[in-house]
């Protein structure tokens, strides 16, 4: 049986989690590379785009440039399996806004520490 939630290894997938959320509303875009897997393998499936490597989705933040992505979190849930394996999901709230976003993320811890290595993000029909 897989240990769930071991203190040490959900402190630090919290921490990753809450790096992320940071460089995000800092559009950080370099910070928010460096917590992307670097792999052909990673994908994100965002809202309207889909990129399906570490250099896709790299190319797709650099392309965008900075947006307004302030927000409010609620009903986050974040859960580790083993010490190496974690999800995040978290509904959002935009800044000015009525609508509900969610997000997922698929975290593995690497030698270069806690990386997504699968994302996605939508919103609620309304």
């Amino acid at each position: 049986m897989v240990d769930i939630d071991t203190p040490k290894a959900r402190a630090e997938l919290e921490a990753a989690f809450a790096a992320y959320e940071a460089a995000l509303l800092a559009n950080d875009i370099e910070a928010l590379n460096r917590l992307f897997w670097q792999s052909p393998l990673t994908l994100r499936y965002g809202v309207r785009e889909l990129q399906y490597s570490h250099a896709e989705i790299a190319d797709f933040r650099r392309r965008r440039g900075p947006i307004n992505q302030r927000r409010a979190l609620r009903n986050t849930r974040i859960t580790t399996f083993g010490q190496d394996f974690g999800v995040a999901n978290t509904e959002y709230l935009p800044h000015g806004s009525n609508r509900i976003g969610r997000q997922s993320q698929t975290w593995v811890r690497t030698d270069e520490g806690w990386k997504i290595v699968a994302a996605h993000v939508s919103f609620v029909e309304t």
